[in-house]
């Protein structure tokens, strides 16, 4: 009996990528970064540990991939909550937004849990996309380093989160929206 392609239709390449990184999601959220391999994301998606390094790469490469995809989900989420918003209350929104919805993503907030800061200052404080995905939900494309800012104030609450969405977002009033505010 002949087996089936396991990429029938569609561009075979994409198709590739997506069902990898899906299927390590999976995984990620199941296990965490740490317990997944790249055996087992080949086995739990049907292909060869070739073809997983072919398409995607190493481990890391993956995890990175994967957190692209998970960043994306977030980024597109925040900014329909963000779009009708400006100024200080945009900055607000921005950040109470997407710690609720890394904290609520499957893959992102099992990362989150597990990560070190070595990889926190490889991945997402040294990203020049987090910098970017930053400065357009917050409106501050003409100034980057306020966006750097704001990615560390964000990724200080998510690593050491205040008793209460309540009381961050009070603290992010009161000390960040203070710098956005301008006068009337």
């Amino acid at each position: 009996m002949a087996q089936q392609d396991w990429l029938v239709g569609d561009n075979r390449r994409r198709l590739a990528v997506r069902r990898i990184i899906d299927g390590a999601a999976d995984l990620i959220a199941r296990d965490g970064i740490d317990a997944v391999d790249i055996d087992a994301i080949a086995e739990s998606v049907g292909c060869s540990r070739a073809t997983v390094y072919r398409y995607v790469g190493g481990k890391s490469a993956l995890a990175d991939a994967v957190l692209a995809d998970a960043g994306a989900r977030i980024a597109e989420d925040v900014a329909r909550q963000v779009k009708p918003l400006d100024g200080a209350e945009r900055v607000v929104v921005a950040m109470t937004a997407s710690l609720a919805a890394v904290r609520s993503d499957r893959v992102a907030g099992q990362m989150i849990d597990r990560i070190t800061p070595k990889t926190v200052t490889r991945m997402l404080i040294g990203s020049p996309e987090l910098t970017s995905i930053a400065k357009e939900l917050t409106g501050m494309a003409d100034d980057p380093l306020a966006a750097q800012w704001i990615v560390r104030v964000v990724l200080s609450f998510l690593f050491w989160p205040a008793t209460d969405d309540a009381i961050e977002r009070r603290i992010i009033e009161r000390f960040v929206a203070q710098s956005f505010r301008t006068e009337a």
